[in-house]
């Protein structure tokens, strides 16, 4: 395990790894973590977007794809981090099955954002680009509504060719086809963003569509800003 590092102060410096699948959000996320969190912390970013190409190309999470996020899971263990986070919603059910073979603490990004969106009614629409992240935020926001006691109403709505533009870094005309697909969309309490990388466009999403809208890197970093004040 490698030796932890200390601040000029003398001040042990807790490290964070970031599991990625999307080249966009590996950038983005780590300067949201960095900028927002309390303390100092060291970041490793582990970037495998075959997680979220394969999966969409073969329509499963295959079994070998679960040993590739388990080894990737593993080998940040074993840079000796105090936290791993991944990024990616497609692999959040996998991370479930995992965490309890890790000695630390694995959040997965929709995590707090399943549980918020149980809070603030029934109706609840998922709005995804990748098909491969649907069926997961689902399962997550029908445990979260099971813990709470409460239903939800789940729909979907995916939008194909906003990921084919976001794998082409066109994040512009990703953008506009995702836009226009919320102009279509009424009567709901709540709408999730499902991807990490549609997390820009929740204000212009809220504004189009005149509900709460998700999205969960913001609501991640404040999880794990309150985590890393338990760890000693």
């Amino acid at each position: 395990m490698l030796k932890q590092k200390t601040s000029k102060g003398g001040n042990i410096i807790k490290s964070i790894a970031l599991i990625h699948t999307v080249k966009s959000v590996a950038v983005s996320f780590d300067e949201r973590l960095q900028s927002s969190i309390d303390e100092e912390v060291k970041i490793y970013n582990i970037w495998d977007d075959f997680l979220a190409i394969n999966p969409n190309e073969v329509g499963e999470f295959t079994i070998d794809n679960r040993n590739r996020l388990f080894l990737d899971i593993k080998n940040a263990e074993l840079a000796g981090v105090d936290m791993i986070v991944t990024t990616c919603s497609t692999l959040t059910p996998v991370v479930e099955m995992i965490r309890p073979f890790i000695k630390v603490p694995v959040i997965a990004i929709d995590d707090e954002m399943a549980r918020l969106a149980v809070t603030f009614g029934q109706k609840v629409l998922i709005m995804a680009t990748a098909e491969s992240t649907i069926e997961p935020t689902k399962s997550k926001i029908t445990k979260e509504a099971k813990k709470a006691n409460v239903k939800v109403d789940l729909s979907t709505k995916v939008c194909h060719e906003a990921f084919h533009a976001m794998k082409v870094m066109d994040m512009e005309k990703h953008d506009r086809l995702l836009k226009e697909m919320a102009k279509e969309v009424k009567g709901y309490d709540c709408i999730v963003l499902a991807q990490a990388s549609m997390a820009h466009l929740e204000e212009d999403i809220h504004n189009i569509c005149g509900c709460p809208v998700l999205s969960s890197p913001d609501l991640c970093i404040k999880e794990v800003n309150g985590l890393l004040k338990t760890i000693k």
